[in-house]
């Protein structure tokens, strides 16, 4: 089976290939985004039948006749913000409200990320190719990036560094919220823990379950959401650094590994690859000290 055979048949109720077999007779709907929509849509149970889709950022041009037939018998629209005309097509929040039929709902999610409990690590694009991730994990750890830079880093981070970039991050997620009108779930960092993210931008249950909760209250729904009986979003966790279990006042253990599929990844070995993917990428570094210049200073770095 090719990749595109392949891609076809996971999402094969999207491309019509089950149509006969998952007809349902319950409202339908999508739920757009990147890799957290497919969470979400897992949450919300069964109330709906919201049908599985690519995320957005992996959409071509010849998905649209596909996503177009949806939109068209769609009651619900779930959407992160996406921008007009992203990637060349006509995929933005507003074009896809736009193409629902009358009477349709529409309920805006936000872009979750939260660096509160993952203080060190940081997403960086390389300006050359955006697409473009470090080997083993597409995290940086923000040290790592600074020693490739030339700078030096504190040799430890201090509980003030760890409540600053907690705040800036709930700070620019509740600026998300408002500028998109979306769902709140920024009042959920209010006392942080891990079962809430697995890496700064992959929630836990803790978030799908509450942000499940809103979403079916913004849709009034008849029936209370789930538990959830499996794990979402659980392919990477991040190393829990002994600094951030004392500044929450958390009872979990610090860990040193990355967990990637099952895995451990020591962070050394994480740092070796980083340091050599940096020397090959110096724009990725360039990048990352522009972008997370607040983050930087917080942690000492000069």
């Amino acid at each position: 089976m090719d990749d595109d055979e392949g891609r076809r048949r996971h999402y094969g109720q999207f491309y019509g290939l089950d149509d006969e077999t998952r007809a349902t007779g319950r409202r339908t709907g999508l739920v757009v985004g990147n890799c957290q929509a497919e969470s979400l849509r897992l949450a919300l149970g069964d109330e709906l039948d919201l049908v599985r889709m690519p995320p957005v950022h992996e959409i071509v041009a010849s998905d649209l006749p596909h996503l177009q037939r949806w939109l068209e018998r769609s009651h619900v629209l779930i959407t992160q913000p996406v921008r007009d005309d992203y990637h060349g097509l006509p995929i933005g929040s507003r074009q896809l409200a736009a193409a629902l039929p009358a009477g349709a709902r529409v309920v805006r999610i936000p872009v979750i990320r939260f660096a509160g409990l993952y203080p060190v690590h940081a997403i960086v694009r390389p300006p050359s190719d955006p697409s473009l991730t470090p080997p083993l994990v597409a995290y940086h750890d923000l040290r790592v990036l600074a020693e490739a830079a030339g700078l030096a880093a504190p040799a430890a981070v201090t509980p003030d560094a760890v409540r600053a970039i907690a705040n800036e991050s709930i700070d620019q997620l509740r600026r998300r919220e408002q500028a998109h009108a979306t769902v709140v779930v920024s009042d959920l960092f209010a006392r942080p823990r891990f079962d809430q993210m697995r890496t700064l931008n992959h929630p836990g249950n803790a978030i799908w379950s509450a942000l499940a909760e809103r979403v079916g209250d913004a849709l009034a729904l008849s029936d209370p959401v789930p538990p959830l009986t499996r794990e979402l979003l659980t392919s990477v966790h991040a190393p829990r650094e002994a600094v951030v279990v004392e500044t929450w006042g958390l009872e979990d253990a610090p860990t040193t590994d990355w967990i990637v599929e099952g895995d451990a990844v020591p962070a050394a070995h994480v740092r070796q690859e980083h340091l050599a993917w940096y020397a090959r990428h110096p724009d990725a570094v360039t990048a990352g000290l522009e972008r997370h210049a607040a983050a930087l200073a917080a942690l000492g770095v000069r």
